[in-house]
């Protein structure tokens, strides 16, 4: 990927926030916390892995879409955008 490492160490640091969320779920629902809570978390948890998504896919459009040739393939960007949805 020919993507600026400042873009990726900022996803990086989402995913690892994301992933601590959901540890904090499992841990909820261990300890039979209300499910309004723990709804609430996971929804946090599930938007702070689509802004990661969105960034990578911001940050990358130019170059994660490109095919064979170098030129920019429509397709693979409508799958890319399409895969968050």
């Amino acid at each position: 990927m020919d993507i600026p490492e400042t873009d990726i160490d900022s996803v990086r640091k989402r995913l690892a926030r994301a992933q601590g969320q959901l540890g904090g779920i499992i841990k909820m629902l261990d300890e039979g916390r209300q499910c309004t809570d723990v709804l609430t978390q996971m929804a946090a948890a599930q938007s702070a892995i689509n802004r990661a998504a969105f960034s990578l896919i911001a940050s990358g459009i130019a170059n994660c879409t490109k095919d064979e040739a170098g030129e920019q393939d429509r397709a693979k960007l409508e799958k890319a955008f399409l895969a968050l949805s």
